[in-house]
């Protein structure tokens, strides 16, 4: 299995539960294909750097899992056709993730 990044753009209008049940949908489908989602991060609502589709604003979260392609091409089919989603994007994830203490410490090497 590879790791990899997914961020993508939910329309601004949504509830919280709405918000939820959408993360928890493109969640399942990681998991129920033999994926291992290891972050889960919503960034919440942020200005988009240019209006798309009359959205000047829109709601950010990053899934890091690993999977195989399976998951990628179902995550895209699902992505492409939800009306929800202004923009989404995967790419792989080159490096090891660092936790928050990794990360701290490696600066504290560098000074």
């Amino acid at each position: 299995m590879r790791a990899y990044e997914c961020l993508f753009i939910l329309v601004p209008s949504l509830e919280e539960t709405e918000i939820s049940g959408h993360i928890d949908r493109f969640a399942e489908i990681i998991t129920s294909r033999g994926g291992l989602i290891n972050k889960k991060d919503i960034w919440g609502k942020r200005r988009l750097a240019y209006t798309i589709d009359k959205y000047v604003e829109g709601i950010y979260v990053l899934f890091k899992f690993s999977g195989n392609t399976e998951i990628l091409d179902e995550l895209r089919r699902v992505f492409r056709y939800d009306s929800v989603i202004i923009r989404h994007m995967i790419i792989l994830d080159d490096g090891p993730s660092l936790s928050e203490n990794e990360a701290k410490e490696e600066s504290i090497e560098r000074e």
